[in-house]
């Protein structure tokens, strides 16, 4: 019975992110905000990610405030999407933004850490309470169309404050791990970063941003370079989002089979291929068939890497393990691999950069597993030592 909490929150949690996400550009473009302007709009978001995240989520691990500080976070998250839509100077509606973001990081790490929390002796069932969430988005996307469409974008932001509310009422039953003697209290962001097993985990993890930039901003015109229609667009688009639903039922078998690391380092090799795919398909039919890929490369990525977060965090500092696991992915990661992906779509185009960042995950990879053995081997000389990320 506790399972569905933490399912039901992702679904309301993603719900009121589909309402209203997709149309972000198209609100600042009704209202005449000039190129520049959006792009310092859409810019900041994955910035103050990188620093918001590890910021609330080590303070409530230091503090164990968690129900406190996602009650604010998410009343905050209500409020300012209401006042949204209201707003139409461009300072107001970047202090709005720099507001809801900083607000909102930690939103996703309380949830994931209470998750596997209350998942106990489950938590290779992770991907099927994430599953949540997918469902979530793609259903309130879908509706949330067809209201932008008749009634205005205006609309669709009431319904994600509504939806957020939804999200608040059930975060009341999410249940936090209890701090126990000899939990650390301070330094804990400073602690993981000086842990070298951490840095080679967060290198790739911040490789996993870079991809999901690419994929989230430049598939679009990627696909537009080779002819694509849109109707096409869309059918990409739902064909990477339902391959998600079986991968994610069945993650809990893919942990068992392979075991945290060892998945998320599968799942990045198979984004490198992806990429790379991308990178020599002429035509429509072979991107459709490429994007089959989808729910294997970022879902399955994103298991494996919560599970390991989780396994591998100091006692007392899962939220915060999980908090510079996201800030690495959707701040640091996608920051930069938004803004490269903008030069190279500029002078090699949409398979440049598909290409570009293919072969930048190998590279990475291969250094990683290279620094992650010698590691593991340094380790085993010692007397105590205890088992490198290869095990």
């Amino acid at each position: 019975m506790r399972k569905i909490w933490p399912f039901t929150f992702n679904f309301f949690w993603f719900a009121c992110g589909a309402c209203v996400v997709p149309f972000f550009v198209l609100f600042y473009q009704e209202l005449g905000f000039t190129g520049t302007q959006i792009g310092l709009l859409t810019g900041i978001t994955p910035l103050i990610t990188s620093f918001s995240a590890p910021f609330w989520t080590g303070l409530a691990d230091a503090k164990r405030r968690h129900r406190l500080i996602m009650n604010l976070a998410l009343l905050i998250g209500a409020i300012s999407i209401v006042i949204f839509p209201l707003l139409k100077a461009f300072l107001l509606i970047l202090i709005i933004v720099i507001v809801l973001n900083f607000f909102l990081a930690p939103v996703q790490p309380f949830a994931d850490s209470a998750t596997m929390f209350m998942l106990a002796d489950e938590k290779e069932m992770y991907g099927r309470i994430r599953l949540g969430g997918t469902i979530g988005y793609g259903l309130a996307a879908s509706i949330a169309g067809m209201v932008v469409e008749n009634y205005g974008l205006r609309l669709a932001f009431l319904g994600s404050a509504c939806l957020m509310l939804l999200a608040f009422i059930i975060s009341q039953k999410l249940v936090y791990g209890q701090k126990e003697a000899g939990d650390p209290v301070e330094g804990s962001v400073r602690t993981l970063l000086m842990d070298p097993r951490w840095l080679l985990f967060l290198t790739v993890a911040f490789v996993g941003g870079l991809t999901m930039a690419a994929t989230n901003n430049y598939f679009f015109p990627y696909m537009k370079e080779l002819g694509v229609t849109e109707s096409t667009m869309g059918l990409a688009l739902m064909i990477g989002t339902a391959v998600e639903i079986p991968v994610l039922f069945w993650g809990n078998r893919f942990l068992k089979l392979f075991k945290s690391y060892r998945l998320f380092m599968l799942a990045m090799v198979l984004t490198g291929v992806r990429f790379l795919l991308f990178a020599v398909s002429g035509t429509p039919n072979a991107v459709l068939f490429v994007q089959l890929l989808n729910g294997l490369n970022f879902p399955i990525m994103w298991v494996a890497g919560v599970s390991y977060a989780n396994e591998n965090a100091p006692a007392g500092m899962s939220t915060t393990a999980l908090g510079l696991f996201t800030a690495m992915v959707f701040g640091f990661g996608n920051a930069v691999g938004g803004f490269m992906g903008g030069l190279l779509l500029e002078r090699i185009g949409g398979s440049g950069i598909f290409l570009v960042y293919g072969v930048i995950v190998f590279i990475v990879l291969a250094v990683v597993t290279l620094l992650s053995r010698r590691l593991t081997a340094k380790r085993k000389k010692l007397p105590d030592a205890s088992d490198g990320l290869t095990g």
